[in-house]
């Protein structure tokens, strides 16, 4: 019997016909939601799922009885129900590593434009406002030599933090994380409890993953600890941050900066301050947002099912429970 997955969003030909060379594929190229019925039909039948962007619930599961792996095409798996899938035996699969250093790019990127003020300046010479030298009230932020404190020290947050060490001579403090002791080792960084982070670091990057410990995980008391020049960076999830604890730290001088990768709500409202502010760098939610990258992603996704679904560990396993608990 072949077997079938459905697949949406982020697949080239090329991962299209690596699939159909060894299973049915229904491919779902624009997909906004689950409640699709021709998307409804092929997913009662299926094996396996590709894609991203889509909310999973244990409801839609109930319709997937012969499901037996889903690959995302992301680092994060924050719209899936991991424990319920584990409970099903379904194995889920993730794209970690080949994006690390594209996202980390993005996390410095903001960092330095947020600091030196480029999108503002930049809009500043399109309006044809740049007559004469410009003076103090233009000026940004050295980076090179300050503090860089991570709220995290994965993979992304590691790579940011290598930035900031080996190529501007920053101090790295790092909170949330277990001891990372080669990194202490080749950064010279220092882990801290989060509030002594927050009182002496210059900048503020946060890359934790989002989970129920972790949503709202800064907010009004946390940008209060941070000084008045300090520049905040979030290219976690949208929702770890406090949104409107950000926007009135903002507003109040609480910070002096932000860099935004990430939003509770994506797209970003209309109603949103954030993209009109002028201390504010509002980015898309670009953090990997290359083609190499992308297509990498995809194509780690591919091998994965294709793993999976042969009944072969694959490369990227979230869920390591539902792979020994099928393989007992």
């Amino acid at each position: 019997m072949t077997k079938r997955i459905v697949a949406f969003s982020r697949l080239k030909d090329s991962h299209l016909e690596q699939l159909r060379q060894e299973f049915h594929v229904d491919y779902f190229e624009r997909l906004d939601n689950t409640d699709d019925p021709d998307f409804r039909a092929a997913l009662a039948q299926a094996h396996g799922m590709v894609g991203s962007g889509l909310r999973i619930t244990p409801e839609l599961l109930d319709e997937a009885p012969h499901l037996e792996a889903i690959a995302t095409i992301s680092v994060g798996y924050d719209n899936y129900p991991v424990d319920e899938l584990t409970r099903r035996g379904i194995l889920l699969c993730n794209t970690p590593d080949v994006l690390t250093e594209t996202t980390a790019d993005t996390g410095f990127l903001l960092i330095m434009t947020a600091a030196r003020r480029a999108v503002e300046l930049a809009e500043f010479v399109k309006r044809g406002d740049w007559q004469e030298s410009i003076g103090e009230s233009h000026f940004g932020s050295d980076v090179h030599g300050k503090t860089l404190g991570m709220i995290g020290l994965g993979r992304i947050g590691a790579a940011i933090a290598r930035r900031g060490a080996l190529g501007f001579g920053m101090p790295v403090l790092y909170s949330n994380a277990s001891p990372k002791p080669a990194l202490e080792k080749e950064l010279g960084a220092k882990r801290c409890e989060m509030d002594e982070l927050l009182a002496q670091s210059d900048f503020v990057c946060v890359t934790v993953p989002l989970s129920a410990d972790t949503e709202h995980l800064i907010g009004a008391r946390e940008f209060k600890l941070m000084k008045p020049s300090a520049i905040f960076v979030n290219i976690a999830r949208g929702k770890v941050v406090d949104e409107a604890a950000l926007i009135a730290a903002l507003e109040m001088g609480e910070i002096h900066a932000a860099g935004l990768d990430v939003f509770e709500q994506e797209p970003l409202s209309p109603e949103s301050p954030l993209p009109y502010m002028p201390n504010v760098v509002a980015l898309p939610h670009i953090g990997s947002a290359t083609h190499e990258t992308r297509d990498a992603m995809a194509q780690r996704s591919v091998d994965n099912i294709t793993l999976a679904l042969k009944g072969k560990r694959p490369i990227s396993l979230v869920n390591q429970d539902a792979w020994q608990h099928r393989h007992q």
